[in-house]
């Protein structure tokens, strides 16, 4: 088996795929252990995000698709179209990649490398990770760490939460006079209300299926906010102005219907509404509705563009060094490869200096001089480790300079070298 990538992201499959294919989580654990269970994958991990979902194995290809969407009920056929598949040293520029926010949205963010690292420690715990991803892991942390250092990779970034209140601000012309409500708490919610808050908004309420986070989220902020949870949005979703949602559900928590109430209070005052989930939060149908403007993560695409020029030339020096770093993965890969035989051919050895020294110690209690039985020893162990090579170039006479050349350079006789 072979180091496998299988996946999609938000340049191969839209919205409407990705959030069919996504993981959460809650699930991951149970994932990663199904997809190692049986004969076609022996080691995983699984990487979800908003933007994309990926499979890094060692394992077929082939039964990776088909268990991705048997996974998730998903036809195949459906699914195959927006699927890339890498294989060794695509897989292992791609990892590097993603790591250094080479592949992301926004160029050069710094959020993708913490999400990879979480599902490598959850991949660990769940014993999926063994020699082959432990090492290509490790190596793509210390090579992100290497380009976010010696490149300007990730200036100039317009991240998805700045781009999230240059959305609101244009159709709201300042923030100060709104009311903000944040669905959800964790990351990303955590990460927009960072940049909302530091626009003084009038009011910012937290709203989580746990009151403890929410109120522990209020409390980061420093602005007025208020913590509730998730049951009570049908009551206060008509309050707020703009309303930014990032949850772990499989299914919509705001439906059109809740909406549609409440801009009947709101008297069709207009709301902002971003839906950074994936599966989505916000019914779909919600973006028909007067008065309510819907965005999802990939109508933010086209704020990110910004300063990337910049970032670009930026990344022409970090996909120099991916690539440097790649070569060096691939020459320990084949280094790895030898190991059996390195092993093989020094349990052999230990055989033939056991089996001369057992002879020697038998000599000697026979009372043979030990100046003879050195002599006989050192003769027989070098028969015994000489003797595979000297007859198999005998075997293959003149007619293999490859072989010839190899011997040569294994018993360092480079003079003896043929050509």
């Amino acid at each position: 088996m072979q180091l496998t990538a299988v996946g999609l992201n938000h340049q191969t499959a839209p919205l409407s795929i990705r959030e069919k294919l996504a993981f959460t989580a809650k699930s991951l654990p149970e994932a990663v252990r199904a997809l190692t269970a049986g004969e076609g994958v022996q080691e995983a991990v699984i990487l979800s995000t908003c933007n994309r979902t990926e499979l890094y194995c060692v394992g077929d290809e082939e039964y990776i698709i088909k268990w991705l969407s048997q996974y998730h009920g998903v036809n195949l056929d459906e699914i195959r179209p927006y699927l890339y598949t890498l294989d060794n040293n695509a897989a292992i520029r791609h990892a590097f990649r993603v790591a250094c926010g080479l592949d992301s949205m926004v160029l050069g963010e710094p959020q993708i490398l913490g999400q990879i690292k979480d599902a490598v420690r959850v991949a660990q715990e769940q014993h999926t990770v063994d020699t082959w991803l432990n090492a290509l892991f490790q190596k793509t942390f210390a090579v992100a760490k290497e380009v976010r250092t010696g490149t300007a990779v990730g200036e100039n970034s317009v991240s998805m939460a700045a781009a999230s209140v240059k959305m609101a601000e244009q159709i709201f012309p300042d923030i100060a006079d709104l009311n903000v409500l944040f669905i959800g708490a964790g990351e990303m919610i955590e990460l927009v209300a960072t940049y909302f808050a530091a626009k003084t908004p009038r009011l910012i309420t937290v709203a989580n299926r746990t009151l403890p986070r929410a109120q522990e989220l209020c409390e980061k902020l420093s602005v007025n906010a208020e913590p509730h949870l998730l049951s009570e949005l049908p009551d206060i979703l008509y309050e707020y102005d703009v309303v930014v949602s990032s949850t772990a559900s499989q299914l919509p928590i705001v439906g059109k219907g809740m909406v549609e109430r409440a801009l009947k209070q709101r008297q069709n005052m207009p709301v902002f509404m971003l839906d950074l989930a994936v599966p989505r939060d916000i019914e779909a149908e919600v973006g028909d509705l007067n008065d309510a403007y819907l965005y999802t993560v990939d109508d933010i695409a086209n704020i990110v563009q910004t300063g990337q020029k910049a970032r670009k030339q930026a990344a022409e020096a970090a996909e120099a060094m991916v690539e440097q770093k790649v070569g060096e993965f691939v020459e320990w890969q084949k280094s790895r490869q030898n190991v059996p035989m390195i092993r093989a051919l020094r349990d052999e050895g230990e055989r033939a200096r056991r089996q001369v020294l057992e002879n020697a110690m038998k000599q000697l209690a026979k009372g043979t001089p030990p100046e003879e039985v050195l002599e006989r020893l050192s003769v027989q162990l070098t028969n015994k480790l000489l003797h595979s090579p000297s007859r198999t170039l005998n075997k293959a006479g003149s007619q293999s300079s490859e072989l010839v050349d190899a011997v040569a350079q294994i018993y360092d006789l480079e003079h003896l070298k043929q050509g």
